[in-house]
């Protein structure tokens, strides 16, 4: 259960530190949304991204879970835990949104009808490549919609720190993880 508080968004994070620079990063990420765009929200970062767009500015935001319309994270006694996004994170549906099947809401995506897609990166290549999705010898659920949102959205904006829990650098000359993406990042947006 995610949600909004009087003190503010709540993030999962290991420090106050970590938290600051994951709404520092989010609220950048707002900054490049534009009036009136429909943008696919990936898991993680990317899911807070919507707790700092202005509602005037008419945004809906995606899942591939099938939500369109995603708003903030719920206030305390608001949530519904049947509202969540693709990170399974308990969200509001703005006035307009809708709810579809899993089928329409990739419908959305391979037709081409979203203006962006904000993703997590574990790695992002000088060329723009992205490898988002599978960490060799780590079990994984599936690769989710990456590869379809990279293939078929027009900006890819991707969010991600700037080294990984070794401190080895994300943002590399070339990916060594299975690329999700060749040449599809728009912009990377890091700590």
């Amino acid at each position: 259960m995610t949600l909004r508080t009087g003190a503010g968004v709540q993030i999962a994070a290991k420090s106050d530190e970590e938290r600051a620079m994951r709404i520092k990063i989010a609220k950048r990420a707002a900054a490049e949304i534009k009036p009136n765009q429909y943008i696919n929200l990936g898991i993680g970062m990317p899911t807070t991204v919507a707790n700092f767009v202005d509602p005037a500015n008419n945004v809906y935001f995606h899942a591939e879970n099938g939500l369109l319309g995603i708003g903030e994270y719920p206030e305390v006694g608001h949530e519904d835990p049947d509202l969540i996004n693709a990170g399974k994170e308990t969200v509001t549906i703005k006035r307009g949104g809708v709810i579809v099947p899993s089928s329409m809401a990739f419908g959305i995506i391979r037709g081409g009808h979203l203006d962006m897609s904000i993703l997590g990166g574990l790695q992002v290549a000088q060329n723009g490549d992205l490898a988002n999705w599978i960490i060799p010898g780590k079990m994984a659920k599936g690769m989710g919609g990456a590869m379809d949102l990279v293939s078929s959205v027009k900006r890819i904006l991707v969010l991600m720190n700037l080294t990984d829990k070794f401190g080895d650098k994300k943002f590399r000359k070339v990916v060594d993880l299975p690329i999700t993406g060749p040449r599809c990042v728009s912009k990377l947006i890091t700590d």
